[in-house]
């Protein structure tokens, strides 16, 4: 919004504040690289999440980051303080100031503040037809708990585009649907034997997380996998990093079933076995992800692909062979999952790649 987002010109600088001997606010302005501005002169700072975070680690992984560990951008207010007075500024961001003063002891009014790009939104949500209706006949999933719509700056579903269009577009329909799915609809039978194995499987996997007794505990465990997604599937990703990241997933699986430590009992309250059996989930759904990415040859939107753009550096898009919603389905913890394309049919909008540079 107001701020501008920034970086030193000169290395020497950078050192120079790792090592405390200067503030950016005494880093003259023709010394500041105004990196979005420079590089999308017609958005600068209010490009999209997923270009403004790219930009920041290619920055960053230049070695131009600014705090101890290489790890941040300057996102200074000091232009608009100066153009629309303290007193305005403070209207739209003094609890944003004030809780970033309290954690970092700098005062945003005085100095920019440190920001880097973090994992955010990265679920999928469970598959939906196009009136929101799940595989189980009369259930209907809205909101973030289905797949549906995909926001172009995350990998997982989009909180605000989903409450709008479920809420405002296809609720009143999958309404109607549902009303006349009950009328027709016979009655489901239940799958008392399905059931039975589903169940069968939780209690077989509890009991072998409790019986492991590793050396490593789940947090331990967690932060590899967070630490091999970040690296490998984030952002900005290639086949090397995405094939690297499937091999490693799959090592740290192995890991993870032979030497975690889950404390506690099973029918106690189990934080510990709880956090155990996510992890589990986890560590197939970021092998998904990255197996899923390195099947789709194009970039598009936050589904960046180093190999896949424009000289520019722009998102290439190809939409000739990949338009379309993966769904894959799970064939079982040692197997490959299988992937079923959907056709994505567009009759009155269709699909542009977009371009920040004019």
């Amino acid at each position: 919004n107001d701020g501008r987002i920034w970086v030193p010109k000169k290395l020497e600088d950078v050192k120079a504040i790792r090592a405390g001997k200067l503030k950016p606010s005494q880093i003259a302005e023709e010394d500041r690289d105004y990196y979005l501005e420079r590089r999308y002169p017609a958005f600068g700072n209010l490009v999209p999440r997923d270009v403004a975070s790219r930009a920041a680690k290619e920055r960053c992984d230049a070695g131009y980051g600014v705090n101890e560990t290489g790890l941040a951008v300057y996102l200074d207010f000091n232009t608009a303080i100066e153009r629309l007075g303290k007193d305005i500024i403070k209207q739209r961001y003094g609890n944003l100031f004030d809780m970033y003063e309290e954690i970092t002891d700098v005062s945003p009014y005085e100095q920019p503040m440190q920001i880097f790009p973090a994992v955010h939104y990265t679920m999928g949500g469970i598959w939906v037809d196009y009136n929101l209706m799940t595989t189980i006949p009369g259930l209907y999933a809205i909101g973030e708990a289905n797949f549906s719509d995909h926001g172009a700056n995350r990998l997982g579903a989009s909180a605000l585009m989903q409450g709008l269009a479920d809420g405002y577009f296809v609720l009143p329909y999958t309404i109607g649907d549902y009303l006349s799915h009950k009328i027709q609809a016979p009655k489901v039978k239940t799958d008392t034997k399905a059931f039975d194995e589903a169940e069968k499987g939780v209690k077989e996997k509890i009991a072998k997380l409790l019986a492991i007794n590793g050396k490593q505990s789940v947090d331990d465990i967690h932060k590899k996998l967070g630490h091999i997604m970040w690296e490998n599937v984030g952002m900005a990703r290639t086949k090397e990093s995405l094939e690297k990241a499937i091999t490693e997933i799959q090592a740290l699986r192995k890991e993870f079933w032979k030497d975690v430590k889950v404390v506690g009992k099973e029918n106690d309250f189990n934080v510990e076995l709880e956090k155990a059996l996510r992890l589990a989930d986890f560590l197939e759904l970021g092998e998904l992800m990255a197996r899923d990415a390195l099947n789709r040859e194009e970039s598009c939107g936050g589904h960046f692909r180093t190999e896949h753009q424009t000289e520019e550096g722009e998102a290439k898009r190809d939409d000739e062979n990949f338009v379309y919603a993966a769904v894959w389905e799970y064939k079982g913890m040692d197997q490959a999952p299988e992937l079923t394309k959907e056709p994505l049919n567009f009759e009155f909008v269709h699909p542009a790649q977009r371009n920040y540079k004019d």
